[in-house]
């Protein structure tokens, strides 16, 4: 990734000590002219190994939302650079050397379950025992927003405070839009891309996280140069829950952000079926509604008790989008039919309506 892209909060968080501690990455690559998205997550618990929880997975949710998962016990064939987005985790390999970055053909060629991933590009190979459901991929990314003012230094996406340890858990958009160009084989089924919209965070922390929701969109039917991305959850604050909520738009070179420090946001999140979001800040209104009748497909995610399934999911999710002036000018309004769409957590039995 350029440098002047790059965000805070890249680099691997885990310090070496025996807490409770876990870490994930997501990267999703979105082929609108099927209309289909991949969506690959990659964790770590416990990297120390000697815990009940330790260890990795990969999962992946794939065309018409289906699922794909790999775990790997072994945190010892983990890695991950602390200085810069690089990670990844070997499985099945006849290599005898310490787990590390490698040439994507010697990856290819010698890593036979596992996958390893940085800014500029995803690789892997992930096989499920039970079914013989498998998946390979590899694509480039070039990126075009990390998350901010393109033309400035990148922001952390949970404020300056996200520094310091007192937010559980941690939350960073590594790249709210860019291009990814590579192929996806999934269970013998080719997929070819080029340029096609992709998208990365990551999430970090010693607490889980107790109930969230989740939008992210970057392809819209009449709109171009376009990406959101918002959400909200119970997180904890030196121990203390707090429930909070923002939205980011980067729209042609423009950024604009709707967080607790700097605006109003407010939300009717429905227990499965319906998002709605507003942000007002002191120049800009915006407003967003996620629907689907689709049923969603469940997926693991942290928790005390380990990876566990506790989150729902759709990439096929209808999306409505306006941005507008506090004056009422409309700046824009779109829409997309291949909106991510999230709830996870508990108390999902009543509609979520922030206070």
């Amino acid at each position: 990734m350029l440098d002047f892209l790059a965000t805070p909060h890249s680099g691997y968080h885990w310090q070496g000590d025996r807490d409770r501690f876990f870490e994930g990455w997501y990267y999703r690559v979105t082929l609108p002219e099927i209309e289909e998205t991949f969506a690959f997550m990659y964790s770590i618990e416990d990297p120390t190994g000697d815990k009940p929880y330790s260890g990795g997975a990969a999962q992946i949710l794939g065309p018409l939302d289906e699922y794909l998962c790999r775990s790997f016990p072994n945190v010892k064939g983990f890695w991950a650079k602390q200085t810069k987005l690089a990670l990844g985790h070997w499985g099945n390999t006849k290599l005898n050397i310490s787990p590390g970055l490698l040439d994507p053909e010697l990856f290819s060629k010698y890593i036979h379950q596992g996958y390893q991933a940085t800014a500029d590009f995803n690789q892997g190979a992930i096989e499920d025992p039970a079914t013989g459901n498998y998946c390979r991929w590899y694509y480039q990314i070039e990126p075009r927003y990390g998350w901010g003012d393109p033309k400035r230094s990148q922001l952390s996406t949970g404020g300056v405070l996200s520094y310091l340890p007192i937010f559980e858990p941690g939350w960073q958009v590594l790249m709210a839009h860019g291009l990814a160009t590579g192929w996806v084989d999934w269970n013998g089924k080719i997929y070819e891309f080029n340029r096609a919209p992709a998208y990365g965070e990551k999430n970090w922390g010693k607490a889980f996280p107790q109930k969230w929701f989740w939008l992210n969109c970057n392809h819209f039917s009449n709109a171009s140069d376009l990406a959101l991305t918002a959400g909200g959850g119970k997180r904890e604050v030196l121990w203390w829950p707090e429930s909070v909520a923002m939205i980011g738009l980067h729209h042609q070179g423009n950024f604009y952000e709707f967080v607790p420090w700097n605006a109003k946001i407010t939300w009717e999140i429905e227990p499965w079926g319906r998002w709605q979001m507003q942000g007002e800040n002191s120049k800009y209104l915006i407003e967003i509604t996620g629907t689907t009748q689709l049923s969603g497909t469940p997926l693991r995610a942290p928790t005390a008790q380990g990876l566990d399934f506790c989150c729902r999911d759709t990439m096929k999710g209808e999306l409505t989008l306006k941005l507008s002036t506090n004056r009422g000018q409309t700046i824009l309004k779109a829409d997309s039919n291949l909106c991510g769409l999230e709830i996870g957590g508990q108390s999902w039995e009543e509609t979520w309506i922030s206070c």
